[in-house]
């Protein structure tokens, strides 16, 4: 038995919405620099001053800094703040001082004048007693730690002069450990794309939430890494991620772990769901077993290979668990749909790219059925990617799960180059499905704009067959009752987790006895 998770179902932009803690939790949430900008400004009417806010940020910075380092006599070099015209740049000034308070050698260089700053900015730099030095490329040369206080969320434009010869110099000064405040200069943390230049940090200090451009690539990796992204509470009440409303977060989880299939003592096979994969022909015959099989190993209680006589006893002797079905015609496979137990079909690996897969994929939707459409499934609609436009109103009933190559052949009109985030949200609210665009940052999107992005992927999972054992662990969450949006998310944090463990060197069919060992 599955669904003893019970959750009030409310209706949003007339697509059902199943309430997520994850999106009212600081620990799963991203928000857009905007959304971050706006969570300030709410604490400040909840009445927590400013002022506070950037003590206390600036002074958890310090503290990163100084957990660095052993001791500050150990530094061969100083610790060399560059601080921009706005509040990050206040924020440099405040870590400036508490480090100088502590010990540490500091050298603070501004952009421009303190009588330039205003409101916050300029009171802590009125505040800080040591001296200003004017901002140079050479400043950062010997330091062995830089402190990135030039811009933060706000920059919305790529950085150019000074900033941008700063950000070079910075990124040339290989020994030093840089740290960068909010984001590092230059990065996009709405996209996770850089602006031009772009400081390569080590360790990035941000707060109360991480931001999409930490978790989207490149900017993942220009912040330092997942391990090296603090997120340090300056006091912002979490009650404000109820009034911003946030639609980004990570995917982990928190975000969907109370939509999970629990099952019953008293559950058996037929009340634990039937999958139905369509099977190919050579030479692709191994695509739709890795399918089936993960279908069944992410715990349906069924599923059935439905494959044409031509490869019928090759798919019956490989497969000893999966019941494997015979069919020669279009309308042959459309009849297996008849069985009121089939609640998934996954149609696209192995499956050839023709008008034959065309007319199947609609069949199966005219009969609402859920489906998890890949690979072949989704290259037989290039160029009419509109006849997979759904209008339901209930409970989402197809999954699409592209790599980018697949992405830009079906969705030439929403382009990567602007961003993998807002393009995966594009095409899910077009099509009216969960749209699960498949890379190291993979993206699943809903088409009232929710959006998780994955982050635990190892580069190692980049093997043909692995997107085949995706599709199937989708529709093998998605056949046990859990929603098409959260069993996508699932399915992908798990699929990464699966491949972590079987560690480098990987092939797609090594995960297959390792998704029973990650899944909870």
């Amino acid at each position: 038995m599955v669904g003893t998770n019970t959750q009030t179902i409310a209706k949003s932009n007339d697509w059902t919405v199943y309430p997520s803690p994850g999106f009212y939790n600081s620990d799963c949430v991203l928000l857009r620099p905007e959304e971050s900008i706006k969570a300030d400004a709410l604490a400040v009417e909840a009445g927590i001053s400013s002022v506070q806010l950037m003590e206390t940020a600036g002074k958890s910075v310090a503290t990163v800094v100084a957990q660095a380092v052993s001791a500050p006599s150990d530094l061969a070099g100083p610790v060399c703040v560059l601080c921009g015209p706005g509040n990050n740049g206040g924020d440099g000034f405040v870590a400036a001082r508490y480090l100088e308070d502590w010990g540490f050698p500091v050298k603070l260089y501004l952009v421009g004048k303190v009588s330039d700053l205003s409101g916050d900015a300029h009171y802590m730099a009125e505040r800080f007693e040591g001296t200003v030095n004017q901002a140079t490329p050479d400043c950062v040369k010997g330091a062995s730690i830089i402190l990135d206080a030039l811009f933060g969320a706000g920059l919305s434009r790529p950085v150019s002069g000074i900033y941008a010869d700063l950000i070079e110099a910075v990124n040339h000064e290989e020994d030093a450990l840089t740290i960068a405040i909010d984001l590092p200069s230059g990065l996009d943390g709405a996209t996770g794309q850089a602006l031009g230049s772009c400081v390569k940090a080590d360790v990035t200090v941000t707060f109360f939430t991480r931001k999409p451009g930490h978790v989207l690539l490149p900017g993942r990796f220009l912040s330092g890494g997942s391990d090296h992204i603090h997120v340090m509470d300056i006091g912002i009440p979490t009650k404000t991620l109820t009034d911003i409303q946030a639609k980004t977060g990570e995917n982990i989880p928190l975000a969907w772990q109370h939509l999970y299939p629990i099952t019953s003592p008293f559950a058996h096979k037929y009340n634990k769901g039937h999958v139905l994969v369509l099977g190919g022909r050579e030479p692709t015959l191994g695509a739709s077993r890795l399918t089936s099989m993960a279908a069944l190993r992410s715990g349906a209680g069924l599923v059935s290979l439905a494959c044409p006589s031509e490869s019928y006893s090759v798919q019956a002797t490989a497969l000893t668990d999966i019941m494997v079905r015979r069919f020669d015609s279009n309308f042959g496979f459309l009849g297996f749909l008849d069985d009121p137990r089939l609640n998934v079909v996954t149609i696209g690996p192995g499956a050839g790219v023709g008008e034959k897969t065309n007319e199947l994929v609609l069949g199966v939707l005219k009969r609402d059925i859920p489906c998890v459409l890949d690979a072949d499934g989704l290259l037989s609609f290039v160029g009419r990617s509109k006849k997979l436009k759904r209008k339901s109103k209930g409970d989402l009933k197809l999954v699409l799960t592209p790599h980018e190559g697949e992405f830009t052949r079906l969705f030439p009109e929403y382009p990567l180059s602007e961003g993998r985030l807002m393009a995966a949200r594009s095409a899910a609210a077009d099509m009216g499905a969960v749209v699960v665009l498949k890379g190291a940052d993979t993206i699943i999107a809903h088409p009232d704009g929710r959006a998780y992005i994955n982050s635990n992927a190892p580069t190692w999972l980049s093997v043909a067959g692995t997107g085949d054992v995706l599709a199937g662990m989708i529709a093998g969450l998605m056949a046990q009752g859990m929603p098409a949006f959260e069993a996508s998310s699932a399915a992908v944090y798990f699929h990464s987790e699966s491949a972590m463990t079987a560690g480098k060197g990987m092939i797609a069919s090594d995960l297959l006895p390792i998704i029973a060992r990650v899944l909870p």
